[in-house]
């Protein structure tokens, strides 16, 4: 079997920033075991297959797969995915889409300048909700850190999704977020819990490298073969959803950085809506090949 795949960075305008991904086209003759062989030899934080919608009037079946796991949502594979389907001319023909998925349906739209790609924007399929909390010592073991690097004044660690499960965690600053480093045994003892298996972890602190943004972020994933991503967009509008929840308002925009520690610079765009949270960003084509099966 000989299948078409785009690599493309996304939640950037730079190649070789942001986060890359694989999107593979024509997947239906592929069973779950070769998308997962498939996205292990991408060794990407998360490659996406492309299907044929069970509803026709939808644009596709998306899969979506780590190195070890697939997962029901993520951001970043549906932002890339849109891209290359909006710039292959395959579907979207009024620049919108909709992708079946484990946790949903995702709607993306895509905006364009002079016929092309400019920025893709989708709607998590799940409204925020609101899980468990943690232990402030223990999450900061997790981290590598110490008790004093976590801030709660806002929240206490917990988990907060909108389609994928993450524990969002606030530290005490920028210097806090840089040291930060997985500590996969102590990850074992928490986690998986509730469907998360991933920690995001954000500082409101900024330095020169991170521009205008509302904050900075991190995510690390190792269970998934994933030390850190360098843009989740997913977590990031998870955390947002539970920063603007606790603040008490319904409508909101953040920009926020991730990648900047691991050298992949990333921009995240998230607007809270009354009825939904939508996540943005921009994307840069990389590779196109043959895939051989």
């Amino acid at each position: 079997m000989q299948l078409r795949y785009h690599t493309v960075d996304v939640f950037t305008r730079t190649r070789f920033g942001g986060n890359p991904l694989a999107v593979v086209l024509g997947a239906d003759g592929l069973t779950t075991e070769q998308m997962q062989a498939i996205a292990r030899e991408f060794n990407y934080s998360e490659s996406s297959f492309v299907l044929a919608p069970s509803n026709p009037s939808h644009t596709a079946e998306l899969r979506i797969f780590t190195p070890t796991v697939e997962v029901p949502f993520a951001g970043h594979p549906n932002v890339g995915t849109a891209f290359v389907l909006a710039s292959e001319g395959l579907g979207g023909a009024a620049g919108e889409f909709i992708f079946e998925e484990k946790a949903g349906l995702v709607r993306a739209r895509v905006q364009r300048e002079a016929g092309r790609v400019t920025m893709v924007q989708l709607a998590a399929p799940q409204p925020l909700r609101i899980g468990r909390t943690f232990d402030v010592d223990t999450v900061a073991r997790c981290l590598s850190l110490t008790r004093a690097d976590i801030c709660c004044d806002r929240h206490p660690p917990r988990i907060a999704s909108v389609g994928l499960p993450f524990v969002v965690v606030e530290v005490a600053g920028r210097q806090a977020l840089a040291r930060a480093r997985a500590n996969e045994p102590a990850f074992g003892e928490i986690l998986p819990e509730d469907g998360a298996d991933a920690i995001y972890l954000y500082s409101r602190g900024l330095d020169e490298r991170d521009g205008d943004v509302d904050f900075t972020a991190r995510m690390f994933a190792p269970s998934d073969n994933v030390p850190e991503d360098p843009a989740t967009g997913s977590a990031t509008a998870a955390a947002c959803g539970l920063i603007a929840h606790l603040d008490g308002e319904n409508s909101r925009r953040f920009e926020v950085a991730q990648g900047i520690d691991m050298g992949r610079p990333s921009l995240i765009s998230i607007q809270i809506c009354p009825d939904a949270v939508l996540i943005g960003g921009s994307c840069v084509p990389v590779m196109s090949g043959d895939l051989l099966v």
